[in-house]
């Protein structure tokens, strides 16, 4: 149930295209006013007013102010219930001038409408029962996607394939939640309404799926903000010129000055359909120069924020010397981090050389999940080998397009919410503990995957989803 929030039935305007001069822009206007208030301010070339009511059409006319002509127009009309609000809802499609686009508004606001906040039709959606809240705030993931994973995770959410398994898990916790109620009610017959067996394998079964959801974060956390990849190593072995490399652009300054690069730079790639964000670091050495120690500082920050780790080394150093950066950084990597060794300027050493002192030394280092790729940076030489790597080390492309992917970080702190009260509930049925207490840790679970989808909400809720929104949306 929603909570304490007042639901405006007033009418409300905003403009739904970027700010900007373009070839056209769209006006929005939702509520119970909207047809009324068009039609004092729209003329179509039909000399009629059937307009109004003939929904899911478009009409051609003009915009007038007091007989003055600003600009000609296409109306669309929406009837409530069927429409993206739930209420009437009319769309001005005008020339993208902002003149024009501000002067429809202002004759909007004169005929009774409002401004509409940031996100207010998606929330009217969402309050008229057109969308659930997680299929709300994948309204403005969509919006916001840069890349084709990204789109495929936003719009697989608004299909409401992850509210479906949201609601499949509630309905089942409520389900038993019902019946040890239902004994409480009765607890002088000593009747037994809940199989306690059934619920432990339930409370197991569910716990299983949120553990699956939850370890779902980091993949989809990676698609909605981007794969982090830190680019580590010594100074002077091309870690500028890899990331210039890989951008196609010169974003870093390339140096034959150890210590060029004092601080991080960062910027994003677009590779098979999945953000990358790479981070090109400090030079990795002993140094007594304050600013530069700084920066070496960071690098070694970033590598605990890294999804993968690329330590970049020189194939002209002694292999003995390599192998040491090597397991100086595997010390520093995690489990959960993925670690590449990507050898450059391979041509320089002739390839026989390379196999015998390098290679098969090297390879022998690494760990199951490690690997090792050789390219050149300054020539451009395995780069794609290198680029295939970092998108088979993401894992996304082996997701399903079925699979249910976690990328919210609220839904993720309520998933561990629930299941940290689910373990309680097992603890509880395993200890004989009193009906009264296994109901309240349930209705804790209930409340918190609830909380996901909106079916328990509050104000403070809703207003932090969707003061995020873009106006308009």
């Amino acid at each position: 149930m929603l909570l304490n929030f007042t639901h405006s039935t007033d009418t409300i305007c905003a403009t739904a295209t970027a700010t900007g001069t373009a070839a056209l822009a769209v006006i929005r206007i939702s509520g119970t006013q909207a047809k009324h208030i068009v039609s004092q301010i729209f003329t179509p070339v039909r000399s009629n007013n059937h307009w109004i009511h003939e929904g899911y059409k478009l009409h051609y006319g003009s915009i007038h102010n007091n007989g003055s002509h600003v600009d000609d127009v296409l109306v669309s009309v929406f009837s409530a219930p069927h429409s993206y609000t739930g209420e009437d809802s009319v769309e001005i499609s005008c020339h993208g001038s902002q003149y024009i686009v501000q002067e429809i508004l202002k004759l909007l606001l004169t005929q009774g409408a409002r401004l509409a906040k940031a996100g207010e039709f998606t929330k009217r959606a969402y309050l008229n029962g057109k969308l659930d809240l997680s299929q709300a705030e994948a309204v403005a993931d969509l919006i916001a996607s840069s890349s084709k994973a990204a789109h495929q995770l936003a719009v697989s959410q608004m299909k409401g394939n992850y509210a479906h398994e949201l609601s499949d898990l509630r309905a089942q916790l409520l389900h038993f939640s019902a019946m040890l109620e239902l004994e409480l009610d009765f607890a002088e017959e000593d009747v037994e309404f809940a199989n306690r067996e059934e619920l432990q394998k339930l409370a197991h079964t569910i716990l299983a799926r949120i553990e699956h959801l939850t370890n779902s974060f980091s993949i989809g956390n990676a698609i909605k903000n981007g794969v982090p990849v830190c680019i580590i190593g010594e100074p002077n072995v091309g870690k500028s010129t890899l990331l210039n490399t890989i951008l196609n652009e010169d974003r870093a300054i390339v140096s034959d000055i150890a210590g060029t690069t004092r601080d991080v730079i960062e910027d994003t790639m677009i590779i098979d359909g999945i953000t990358f964000r790479f981070m090109d670091t400090a030079g990795i050495r002993t140094t007594d120069n304050h600013v530069e120690q700084l920066g070496i500082n960071r690098t070694f920050a970033k590598i605990e924020q890294a999804t993968i780790v690329l330590l970049l080394v020189d194939a002209l150093q002694s292999t003995s010397l390599i192998q040491q950066q090597i397991a100086a950084i595997q010390q520093r990597v995690q489990p959960h981090q993925h670690f590449i060794v990507v050898v450059n300027k391979i041509d320089l050493i002739p390839a026989e050389q390379r196999e015998k002192h390098i290679e098969t030394p090297l390879a022998a280092q690494l760990g199951a999940n490690d690997a090792i790729v050789y390219i050149s940076a300054k020539q451009h030489k395995n780069i794609h080998e290198l680029t295939s790597l970092l998108v088979a080390k993401t894992q996304l492309n082996n997701c399903g397009a079925n699979d249910i992917i976690l990328s919210n970080a609220r839904h993720y702190e309520c998933l561990v919410n629930a299941a940290d009260s689910l373990q309680t509930v097992l603890q509880g049925l395993q200890q004989g503990v009193s009906n009264e207490l296994v109901c309240i840790d349930l209705r804790h679970a209930l409340h918190a995957i609830g909380e996901i989808t909106g079916a328990i909400s509050n104000d403070e809720t809703l207003g932090h989803i969707f003061k995020n929104f873009c106006i308009g949306k």
